[in-house]
């Protein structure tokens, strides 16, 4: 049996991947009138009268909610609620393993962004924060928006957390090579919520004193380079082109590679070939990030002349993946009792990231994913940004 075929098997094993237990021993008379009546109603009346102290009685304090509607799955999609519960399950399952986080999957069977902002209001005095997931550009953008207002933080994490994982790989991959960002010329292939944020890191849109922006980007989706003025773009694709294109170079994802230091895809599988590659400049940097297959696979991308080749795949090298961030991530922000997410607590993440790999090499420019310390290095920094920095907006 192929990968795909002995998870089908594992999951139908499990029958998904997360339960619910109980922290309290439940064994006896006493430990019911404790745990539920009479004795519940003390905590009840302590909340009533005073609603922060949800955080310390209930498990708001440790849990997040991981909320999609199944538009945006994967490299898979539109592919409904229902079918990206799988998806959600493993996200609350990494949550608790890394970072020691509860989280609860959230599948919604609405696409109307009105109403998704409206029962995400609904639900958040249940939880500490909430994670956006799965949703497709450029909805995802909106609902994010007008969820800064809440009290808790909000994060679309297929934005951001791909973008700070990504940056860190990017900085480690300069060390490593001796380079600098200020140098590149990047490429990136993906103009949705994943490239939209990312291009904002790498163009320092995303403001803060550390960001250093790189020397050139542009962005392509299928019909090429974002460029202003082009017909028949969204208002965010108009937006990048203009912040990452001014001089309004045009053509093909071909002729942006064409002398380019980096590319970083965000898009399809096998979209680029080693003659691609081959066109980029000296020693490039290749982040193939579709899932489940990438945009080319690394022997293929070293064959073409790459030196540093990294995907999402958790079974090849330099897997550029959210679960370096966003365990630690939420953890910090929960810690912190922040009320939303602030560039400040992102590059945070991003530096937490970048420095725990002390010497950064072609094979390895991104901590292991089973690093144990990684979430605890990294929810330190982002609660000590949560903490020392006034909150602005995203």
């Amino acid at each position: 049996m192929d990968i795909f075929e002995r998870s089908l098997a594992l999951h139908r094993q499990t029958q998904g991947k997360i339960a619910v237990r109980s922290l309290m021993r439940l064994a006896s008379q006493d430990d019911l009138s404790l745990a539920y009546t009479p004795g519940v109603a003390r905590p009840c009346e302590e909340i009533a009268r005073d609603p922060a102290a949800a955080w310390d009685l209930t498990w708001k304090g440790r849990t997040v909610a991981i909320v999609s509607d199944g538009s945006a799955v994967l490299g898979l999609g539109d592919i409904g609620p229902a079918a990206s519960l799988p998806v959600m399950e493993g996200k609350a399952a990494l949550f608790h393993e890394f970072a020691g986080v509860d989280a609860v999957p959230v599948v919604l069977d609405e696409r109307d962004p009105d109403r998704i902002v409206e029962i995400v209001r609904a639900i958040a005095p249940t939880f500490g924060a909430i994670n956006l997931e799965d949703i497709s550009a450029p909805r995802c953008f909106d609902i994010e928006a007008r969820l800064q207002d809440i009290g808790i933080p909000v994060l679309h994490d297929d934005q951001h957390g791909t973008a700070i994982v990504l940056l860190a790989a990017l900085m480690n991959a300069v060390r490593a090579q001796g380079r600098n960002l200020a140098s590149l010329s990047v490429v990136i292939n993906g103009a949705g919520a994943a490239g939209g944020a990312i291009a904002r890191l790498l163009s320092c849109k995303e403001q803060d004193e550390r960001c250093v922006p790189v020397g050139k980007l542009r962005v392509c989706d299928s019909r090429g380079i974002l460029a202003p003025g082009r017909e028949n773009m969204t208002d965010p694709k108009r937006e990048l082109a203009q912040d990452t294109n001014p001089d309004g170079q045009q053509g093909t994802l071909q002729d942006a590679l064409r002398g380019a230091d980096v590319f970083i895809g965000v898009s399809r599988g096998n979209l680029l070939t080693r003659a691609d590659v081959s066109t980029m400049g000296a020693d490039s940097i290749v982040f193939a990030m579709a899932n489940p297959v990438p945009e080319i696979f690394p022997d293929e991308a070293l064959a073409g002349g790459a030196q540093i080749v990294g995907t999402g795949r958790s079974d090849l090298p330099n897997q550029v993946n959210n679960v370096l961030a966003f365990p630690g991530l939420f953890r910090g922000a929960l810690e912190a009792r922040a009320t939303r997410f602030t560039n400040a607590m992102k590059f945070a993440a991003v530096d937490a990231i970048s420095q725990h790999v002390k010497e950064p090499t072609y094979g390895t420019v991104l901590p292991a994913a089973f690093d144990r310390s990684l979430a605890v290095a990294v929810a330190d920094r982002v609660a000590a940004a949560a903490r020392d920095r006034t909150p602005v907006p995203s």
